[in-house]
Parts: structure tokens; C-alpha cells; sequence
């Protein structure tokens, strides 16, 4: 099987549902879909249609209230709180819209952080090369706050890349940049794919979608029927 067929990600019939005083609100009501390894997807949508919500399940943040979720053939439901502690730092490498970065600390400690919850054995050579493609290697000392923001940016996906994820998820990662800025962005995500990553992104930037692989419109908790992903 080429690489490029395997079924990375398969949901079935996934609802989320979230308690507001003694009713439940439904954010998702059925999604199904199939992620495929070294695909860039986006996941499109007006604001609270269940993007970011969908993104959290895809990457064990959230736990779905119904339906099968299988990462790489296993089933999600039947791993316990470590077994998804250990999913989230080795399989998947987050990037947000405001960074997430502690700003009083260097690039290098932000960078480091995945590493401290992982048994992977990640030399310093490799996060070097990393600072080094990223142009952050003259920084590696320097406190986050004295950053611009596409340099907060490029800390923050160098940091979702140390542990070599084979999952890269971005949500609104251009959301708080200039437009040159989100394009550089748009490019690196576009290369990390191409370097072989699986890398799905919530956004509302029409670029970022163009440069992916597949479109995915979400509407009131469901991807819409012209964008579904038959196997």
C-alpha cells in the first residue's frame, strides 16, 4: 500500500455534546471522515460551527460523547488518561492561534517543553537543525516577549515539530499575524506536509486553504455531503 492510501485518522459518526445548566449543547452532530498520512487538510467554517472543537478530538485534547474515533487503526475510547497522555506529546504537534508560548522564558526552553513529558530520545543536534530551518538559531537565548509575532510563530511550530510527530494541527495559525507574515506560515505548514507530516488546519484564511490538499466545510456541527472523503 502506498503510503499515501493509509487511513491515518477515521471518524465515524462523532457527536460532542457540552452540559449548559441542565441541557446539552450539540457543537458536533455526526461527523464522519478519513485523514489520510501526508495529506494537508483545512477544516473551514463560520465561527462556532464545531472547528476547533473537531480539531480537539482529532488530537485527544476532548473526548468525543459518542461515535468511533481510530487513530492509525486503534480505537481512541479504549486508551486510558496515560496511554492518551503519551498520544498527544509523541503523535501530535500543536500550533494556535495566540502561541501558547511562556513569553518571560528563552526560545530555547519553549522549544525544549515537549521533551520534558517524552521518551523519545531527541538529541540537541536535532533541535539545532530545527532552529537552524527556521531561522531562529541567533535567537535561542533571546526571551519570547521580545519576539515579533511570525517569530512567536516560528518558535511555536518548531516546538509542535521536536518530538517528530507524525501529526501537525494548527488552529487559526495566521489568525494573529500580518498577511506577509500568515504567508510565510502558509509556506512552512505547506513544506512540513511535503517533508511527509499529515498536518490538518482550522482557519478562516482562504490561502491557507487553497494551499491544502482538501477543503473541508463545516456547517452547524457537520461537514458538509459535497466534501466527504469516500474510501
Amino acid at each position: 500500500m502506498n503510503e499515501k492510501d493509509m487511513v491515518v485518522i477515521e471518524m465515524n459518526q462523532i457527536f460532542k455534546s457540552f452540559p449548559i445548566g441542565k441541557k446539552e449543547l450539540e457543537v458536533l452532530k455526526g461527523i464522519d471522515l478519513y485523514i489520510h498520512k501526508g495529506e494537508m487538510v483545512a477544516i473551514m467554517g463560520a465561527s462556532g460551527c464545531g472547528k476547533s472543537t473537531l480539531l480537539n478530538i482529532i488530537g485527544c485534547l476532548d473526548t468525543l460523547t459518542s461515535g468511533e474515533y481510530r487513530l492509525n487503526g486503534d480505537n481512541i475510547a479504549e486508551k486510558n488518561k496515560k496511554q492518551m497522555a503519551k498520544i498527544r506529546n509523541e503523535q501530535f504537534g500543536y500550533i494556535i492561534q495566540d502561541f501558547a508560548l511562556i513569553m518571560e522564558d528563552t526560545v530555547w526552553e519553549n522549544i525544549l517543553i515537549p521533551l520534558d513529558y517524552s521518551k523519545k530520545k531527541i538529541t540537541k543536534k536535532r533541535v539545532n537543525e530545527l532552529l537552524i530551518r527556521f531561522g531562529l538559531e541567533k535567537m535561542r537565548k533571546t526571551r519570547v516577549s521580545l519576539l515579533s509575532g511570525g517569530e512567536k510563530q516560528r518558535v511555536a511550530i518548531v516546538r509542535a515539530l521536536v518530538n517528530e510527530p507524525d501529526i501537525i494541527l494548527a488552529d487559526e495559525p495566521t489568525g494573529a499575524l500580518d498577511s506577509v507574515t500568515g504567508q510565510e506560515v502558509i509556506k512552512i505548514l505547506r513544506e512540513i506536509c511535503d517533508s511527509g507530516k499529515t498536518v490538518i488546519v482550522v482557519t478562516h484564511d482562504k490561502n491557507i486553504a487553497q494551499s491544502c490538499d482538501r477543503i473541508l466545510h463545516m456547517k452547524d456541527g457537520k461537514i458538509q455531503l459535497s466534501d466527504l472523503d469516500i474510501v
